[in-house]
């Protein structure tokens, strides 16, 4: 299996080159480039072991010795940096003696298992051995050695063998200088020297399994289970993660068609070669025993499922369609897609609705989660998209997260971030709870801005208001880019008393002064760049805090080039790119409205059938009328509304009360047992396509194994297409792709066989952008001039009461993803096995809950049951929790609100009372026995919590 090049220390960027000559060879390379990374690049090979192109040099193993003319003595390569006019030995008798003798000394404490080691022919140490010609250890074992030092293997995912260390660095240096969690340490000194986790073992620790320190471990210390137990790759392809937003490259490595380990990949435009527990690890859900592949039908909820082969499951999903279609009309057949499916299932899901059915009634979750950022930074920016790369951030001088977890939701990018703030730029975090950017080690924020949950807008206008009133507008960026006008009224609105900090203390719970100087601090920092999430979002004026934080970022100037913008962290790996494949019920692909006649005519001409020019039903639509009697068709592709939407009681109601329920997915989800056609759906490793992520890159996802339901998941949408009389006569997913970029303008250059080539690419990639977009923005809006927006504050009508009077929000949790339907199939749940309502100590004692507590959580939509931690992360009067445990309940207490302009819900506010309880409430008896049945009609056992 082919390897990438490792230059040995990281690549230097200079406009000044400088020559050297390296046994002989001339070379020109970067001012500040390593001596050894010269080498390599004149195709010389120095030997080393601490020393790999993803960390900085360090200079303790001494292999990599070179010889300088001129120079006295046998400089470490790697710490060395060119000279001009140079002249380098790397091969000389004196070297090789020092490195055979250096070796020597490595492998007389180290075990020579070498035959039956689970690293054998893909070991540093082994390579280094055969490379410096070592034939003989001249030290016996009969001193002191390290040989019976005990394994850890309390991690589930890899073993830590210290019988192998060679004290290199190389694991405590990738936690600190790649991850940034400061985990692991050097024990001791000299021969007493050991690698530690600070208390007795890995799973303890703070390490967060992210795989660097196994990813840059030379030998078998540090090595992935998978390995142990099945032996090396034998090959690899490259795909992209099917987790969070970031969107990471990983290497495949297999044996045959069983995947061995996922590896980071060095040149993955997203995550250089970084990643985290879930993508790295946690993909052991495509085989996990609980997957469906066979096609299920069923005539009712209450009926044991029939498994049923592919055409006779397509065939009666069909009829099913075509009865309902003439009994009720197609206004009561609609579909979602979900952000965890490709960009080409997508796409053909929303063209099944439209060009089959004539409806728009097409909607994804990226309407529960992200609505609002594709309604807000269209108006005001003029494209539903985040501006920079999350390159960029490295050119920040403040960075500005609100309403959002980077650590826990997208902690590859968080890791990025926290190297530039440990560099010396600035933070500040918006947040209800004190979230681990807050404080942590060696990364601090500068102003915690502790604001009550639902005062977002409130905040961005008592920060503009200082900005406007201390004089801190960018004028020349304004006139020159904005709109003049809109810009005055919003200059005028925001400047008012009541939007100062003072006057908006009450309702933000912040300390005025504190947004001043926060305020002070984004406005003149230099670069400034924001990132937000769903608690930006999820909120009835979600859209509205949106435009709020693009009008900051105008009025600053900070937009348009490196280290500024505004930067929404999407949820889930296709977020992005299931809302640009249109999904939303009021636009085509390319966000361009249903009404606009010149981009129906054009979809008209390219699908054959007539369109509608009416937008269709969003989910929440669909559910109301489901629960009236006049919805009866829903074809639900990778989507979970049963768990994933607010009020569960209403979702599960309106499911119901439905004729004809399609799921597409991988599991018997929770939407699923209350289907009646269930599609097996393909797994990211069975499939080709593309994500899209959080910064507009298009990245390849490409098929690793054989499909184990038969199909990819487009390739069933097409038969129930073709089924349904509108034939989608596809024979690749690339040649889906073809179709979106002959009809999306931001498209329009994206292919296969483009991406194969670079990797990845940001949209817009057109003529003008062949290799794509970087960064937004850049010498105008997309809109022409940017337009500022007036974001009067509203308070949510969600209040506490005597009755309710605290305010729960949600959130994420690192080793857990979304419903958890994936990650609670791996060993991710030793991290986090059940959901737990957080609770501020002074809440507690009023109620007289402890810490492990079982408490109640009553809401006006309805009651669950959690157990209680305890925990000054809360403010007082609001607690949290998360959602990745479907019988935790944390969506039938959240409401029916939702955002003003999209529909978005608002999670992020419910009035709550909490109490202690002794048993489960009534609504999770009945969803244990619920479950219970449905498992049993499928033939699954149910899972033991579930039981419990």
């Amino acid at each position: 299996m082919n390897k990438p090049i490792d230059f040995g220390t990281p690549l230097k960027h200079s406009d000044t080159h400088v020559s050297l000559e390296i046994d002989g060879q001339e070379i020109s390379v970067p001012k500040g480039t390593s001596v050894m990374r010269a080498a390599m690049m004149a195709g010389v090979t120095v030997p080393k072991l601490c020393a790999t192109d993803s960390l900085e040099p360090f200079g303790s193993c001494r292999l990599c010795l070179v010889e300088i003319e001129g120079r006295r003595g046998y400089p470490a390569s790697c710490t060395t940096p060119v000279d001009a006019g140079m002249k380098v030995h790397t091969q000389t008798p004196k070297l090789a003696d020092i490195r055979r003798g250096t070796m020597e000394l490595y492998i007389s404490d180290h075990p020579l298992d070498c035959l039956t080691c689970a690293a054998n022919g893909d070991c540093e140490l082994q390579d280094m051995a055969g490379a410096v010609g070592l034939r003989e250890v001249r030290y016996g074992y009969d001193g002191a050695n390290h040989l019976k030092a005990e394994k850890d293997t309390s991690n589930p995912y890899f073993t830590f063998d210290p019988a192998k260390c060679i004290v290199c660095s190389r694991c405590v240096r990738a936690c600190e200088e790649t991850q940034g969690t400061f985990a692991l340490t050097i024990q001791s000194r000299g021969f007493d020297s050991k690698v530690a986790s600070g208390i007795e073992n890995f799973l303890d620790s703070e390490c967060v399994s992210c795989g660097a320190c196994v990813q840059a471990c030379p030998t078998a210390t540090l090595m992935e289970n998978t390995v142990i137990e099945h032996g090396t790759p034998e090959h690899s392809v490259t795909t992209t993660c099917a987790y969070c937003g970031v969107g990471c490259s990983f290497d495949a490595e297999m044996k045959g068609e069983e995947v061995i380990r996922m590896v980071p990949s060095k040149n993955g435009g997203a995550n250089h070669g970084h990643s985290c527990v879930k993508g790295r690890f946690a993909w052991g859900y495509a085989t996990h025993k609980d997957r469906i592949t066979t096609p299920m039908i069923r005539k009712s909820i209450k009926d044991p499922w029939q498994e049923v082969s592919w055409e006779e499951a397509i065939s009666y999903a069909a009829s099913e369609l075509k009865r309902i279609e003439a009994k009720h009309g197609v206004g009561a057949i609609g579909a979602i897609t979900s952000s965890r499916c490709t960009n080409e299932e997508v796409y053909v899901v929303q063209k099944l609705v439209r060009a089959r059915f004539g409806t728009n009634n097409v909607d994804t979750c990226a309407r529960v989660c992200h609505s609002p950022t594709g309604y807000g930074l269209k108006q005001t920016l003029g494209e539903s998209a985040g501006t920079q790369t999350f390159d960029s951030v490295m050119q920040s001088d403040v960075i500005m997260v609100i309403g959002a977890n980077p650590t826990d939701g997208h902690p590859v990018f968080a890791s990025q971030m926290k190297r530039r703030l440990r560099q010396g730029a600035k933070l500040i975090v918006a947040d209800p709870r004190e979230i681990d950017l807050v404080s942590s080690p060696h990364v601090k924020a500068d102003y915690h801005l502790k604001l009550r949950p639902g005062t977002n807008v409130a905040l961005i206008s008592a920060l503009s208001h200082v900005i406007v009133t201390e004089s801190l507008v960018n004028e020349d960026f304004v006139r020159e880019r904005c709109e003049w006008d809109s810009f005055e009224m919003w200059r005028d609105f925001v400047a008012k008393p009541e939007n100062s900090p003072e006057a908006l203390e009450k309702d933000l719970g912040i300390d005025p002064q504190t947004v001043r100087a926060a305020a002070r601090l984004y406005a003149t920092g230099g670069n400034a760049a924001i990132y937000y999430g769903l608690g930006v979002t999820e909120h009835s004026q979600g859209s509205t805090t949106v435009m709020g934080i693009a009008n900051l970022a105008m009025a600053t100037g900070n937009i348009g080039r490196e280290g500024v913008g505004v930067n929404p962290l999407r949820g889930q790996n296709n977020v992005q790119g299931s809302c640009d494949m249109g999904s939303m019920p009021h636009e085509f692909p390319g966000y361009r409205h249903v009404a606009d006649d010149a981009t129906r005519a054009l979809f008209e001409a390219a699908w054959g059938r007539p369109l509608s020019k009416d937008p269709g039903l969003r989910i929440p639509n669909m559910l109301d009328m489901a629960g009236e009697g006049s919805f009866k068709a829903l074809y639900c592709n990778g989507e979970d509304i049963a768990q994933s939407d607010p009020n569960t009681q209403h979702v599960t109601h309106a499911l119901e009360s439905m004729e004809c329920v399609i799921v597409q997915d991988l599991f018997l989800n929770e939407t699923a047992m209350y289907a009646h056609v269930f599609f097996p759906g393909a797994s990211f490793l069975e499939k080709n396509g593309t994500f899209t992520n959080a910064e507009r890159r298009i990245s390849p996802v490409r098929r690793v194994m054989t499909p184990k339901n038969g199909y990819e998941d487009w390739e069933i949408t097409a038969m129930l297409s073709n089924a349904l009389d509108y034939p989608m006569p596809y024979r690749h997913a690339s040649e889906i792709m073809d179709e979106i970029a002959a009809l999306t303008p931001t498209f329009r250059g994206v292919s296969f066989e483009k991406l194969d080539r670079l990797g990845s690419i940001q949209w817009p990639c057109d003529d003008e952008h062949p290799e794509g977009t970087p960064i937004m923005h850049v010498d105008e809006f997309v809109r022409g001039k940017g337009k500022f927006f007036i974001t009067q504050y509203v308070p949510t009508t969600e209040r506490v009461t005597q009755k309710y009077p605290l305010i729960l929000t949600t959130g994420r949790i690192l080793s857990q993803y979304n419903v958890g339907a994936q990650t609670r199939r791996t060993n991710n749940v030793a991290w986090h096995p059940e959901d737990l309502i957080e609770i501020h100590p002074h809440d507690a004692e009023e109620r007289g809950i402890q810490d492990g507590d079982w408490v109640g959580i009553t809401s006006r939509a309805g009651e669950t049951v959690l157990r209680a931690c305890v925990s000054e992360r809360m403010q007082p009067g609001v607690v949290y929790t998360t959602f990745h445990h479907p019988e935790s309940g944390a969506n039938v207490i959240t409401t029916d609100n939702s955002d003003w302009a999209t529909n978005c819900p608002e999670y992020k506010v419910t009035a709550v009372q909490v109490s202690r309880v002794s048993q489960p409430s009534e609504w999770q008896r009945e969803y244990q026995a619920f479950s219970k049945e449905q498992k049993a009609f499928a033939g699954k056992q149910p899972s033991k919590a579930q039981v419990e």
